[in-house]
């Protein structure tokens, strides 16, 4: 697992919105849209209080590429998590795997992981 230094947000939008110019990219920039919302992962430090939303992420991708016959990937991940009374939001992208952890609980997911044989370190820049 990769961690990833700055906190992210998730943003509820209404359905059919536009991306806001607040909403920066950080280590992972995720939109999704369906016919009831539009969510928006992105940088925590714009997102005005206004808006709805859940601040103060931290962000771990699985070391990938993934492929996409891989079996029991996020059970892997998210069972030692469930165990730890962790509470997550996932995304996946192409690549990989995304887990957002709560900042307060990050910590307590590396060593959680890292008690299940995983190796978790910083994310080297691209």
């Amino acid at each position: 697992m990769e961690q990833f230094p700055e906190q992210v947000a998730v943003v509820r939008l209404g359905p059919g919105a536009p991306i806001p110019e607040w909403a920066e990219s950080s280590s992972i920039f995720s939109v999704t849209a369906t016919a009831t919302e539009t969510s928006l992962v992105c940088a925590a430090r714009n997102v005005p209080t206004k808006a709805r939303h859940e601040r103060s992420f931290t962000a771990f991708a699985v070391k990938g590429p993934l492929e996409f016959d891989q079996v029991g990937v996020l059970v892997a991940l998210l069972t030692p998590l469930a165990e730890a009374g962790i509470s997550v939001f996932t995304l996946s992208t192409f690549d990989t795997d995304w887990v957002l952890v709560r900042k307060p609980q990050a910590e307590a997911a590396a060593e959680a992981w890292r008690g299940q044989g995983h190796t978790v370190a910083p994310a080297v820049p691209a």
